[in-house]
């Protein structure tokens, strides 16, 4: 990439000039800040972190699809917080702290459920409505400051919806969600998410510090070495990948469903690329020698050929958005990468005592295909919400013996956590094409130095 003489400004490569990007995209040149090792590991940097930045963002708390009913309540801990969000009577949802105001006992212990009107707190039993209002209190004639009731309310929480997902924030002055957001619901818009359903749900436990996923989601750098068996449909190559920021400090990254343009033979056919071809109609041996040309040949295909199959909303989809892999890196901690097929979503959080682990969770979000029976993607379950699976990433890698993209990150998450409190490490050495892993870095800094 190279910059302006006069604004300052990156170019996108000319081989990925032809690719639309977002109006509100911008290419700055990051400030340089330090990425250190400390950032991962120090209690101090995790507390900073927690105080200027965790209680000002919006948090992915869960899926509307959870709350049919009034009464319907997902409960979500972050930190040594925990907040419990329910559809009210009225439809909508609102948010509040999970404890009672009594003697500050957990209101709910379930992660999801539904009440009858009221949470009943079982240390009491105080009944709280699902509004927050305090309804009943025991011998509510033995208070001398007065009856709690009609005075005291659940402390509430900004919440808002979006595509389906739940957010709330801890800062009672955020800013509204699709602002915080944006551009994100808008590049997202081709996809009815709210519609789309969580077909596989797991949540890892993992020796390593949240910020790895948002690091590894702004590159594709580690394709080449992490996952090689994407080498002949993914390509990873920067000349040919778009990469955007935004002001907001959300980001995202475009690559091509073609073989990688990293390699002297990219234009020579590979058994993963040709089996997505045959897939839709298409002869490989037709491409053999312009292989990365039939990536145009698959949308067409998919345009022709996917409404007859159920695949109802390759309707909304842009032609790039039937091949091509979009990644969102939402900041802090969530990304959306965008596929013809669904929605993959990957959340971090980070461990309430110890910097040096998180939760890692992964959602899959699948439109459904009519006259299918199950995701085509993973094969594993009907189309209906997925049951929550958790554990120890340990656990889920011996599950899975021949590994997948997710033991495939992971792994190299631990062993990074690892290398970070050497005293070979000193900071980060990044290339042109890992310019949005320093602006993340710079965005976290902003916050902690209250620039934001």
């Amino acid at each position: 990439m190279t910059a302006s003489p006069t604004t300052g400004y990156i170019a996108i490569p000319d081989p990925a000039a032809n690719y639309p990007t977002s109006p509100d995209a911008e290419f700055p040149r990051c400030r340089g800040d330090a990425i250190t090792g400390d950032r991962y590991w120090s209690k101090d940097f995790a507390a900073r972190e927690w105080e200027k930045m965790w209680t000002r963002v919006w948090h992915l708390g869960g899926r509307a699809a959870q709350l049919e009913e009034p009464g319907d309540f997902i409960t979500h801990n972050f930190m040594h917080q925990s907040v419990v969000m329910v559809r009210q009577q009225d439809g909508g949802i609102r948010a509040f702290h999970n404890v009672c105001r009594h003697r500050g006992n957990r209101l709910v212990a379930a992660a999801e459920g539904g009440v009858s009107g009221h949470f009943t707190c079982p240390y009491h039993g105080w009944k709280w409505a699902i509004d927050g209002a305090l309804d009943w209190v025991q011998d509510e004639e033995d208070f001398p400051q007065g009856s709690p009731c009609g005075k005291l309310r659940l402390k509430e929480v900004p919440c808002e919806t979006w595509g389906g997902f739940v957010f709330y924030s801890f800062d009672p002055n955020a800013v509204p969600l699709l602002e915080y957001m944006h551009p994100i619901p808008t590049l997202l818009a081709g996809r009815d998410l709210a519609a789309w359903k969580r077909v596989v749900w797991r949540t890892l436990r993992v020796n390593t510090n949240w910020k790895f996923a948002s690091d590894n989601f702004n590159e594709a750098y580690h394709i080449p070495a992490v996952h090689p068996q994407f080498e002949g449909m993914i390509d990873d190559h920067y000349s040919t990948t778009v990469f955007e920021m935004y002001p907001t400090g959300h980001n995202r990254m475009i690559e091509k469903l073609q073989p990688s343009s990293r390699y002297p033979d990219a234009q020579q056919m590979k058994p993963l690329w040709a089996d997505v071809l045959k897939e839709w109609g298409l002869d490989p041996a037709a491409f053999d020698g312009r292989a990365q040309e039939a990536r145009v040949a698959l949308q067409q295909a998919r345009r022709k050929l996917g409404p007859a199959r159920g695949h109802l909303h390759f309707d909304t989809l842009s032609d790039a958005e039937l091949t091509d892999q979009f990644h969102h890196t939402c900041f802090p901690n969530l990304t959306l990468t965008g596929t013809p097929e669904g929605l993959h979503v990957f959340r971090t959080e980070p461990d309430p005592e110890d910097p040096n682990w998180s939760t890692f969770d992964y959602w899959y979000l699948a439109p459904e295909v009519k006259g299918q029976d199950v995701p085509t993607l993973y094969g594993m379950r009907p189309w209906a919400e997925a049951e929550h699976q958790a554990g120890d990433f340990a656990a889920y890698q011996a599950e899975i013996k021949q590994g997948d993209f997710l033991t495939q990150d992971l792994d190299v998450a631990v062993t990074q956590q690892q290398g970070l409190r050497s005293l070979g490490f000193d900071k980060a050495y990044l290339a042109e094409q890992e310019a949005r892993v320093g602006r993340f870095h710079e965005v976290i800094n902003d916050y902690l130095e209250g620039r934001r």
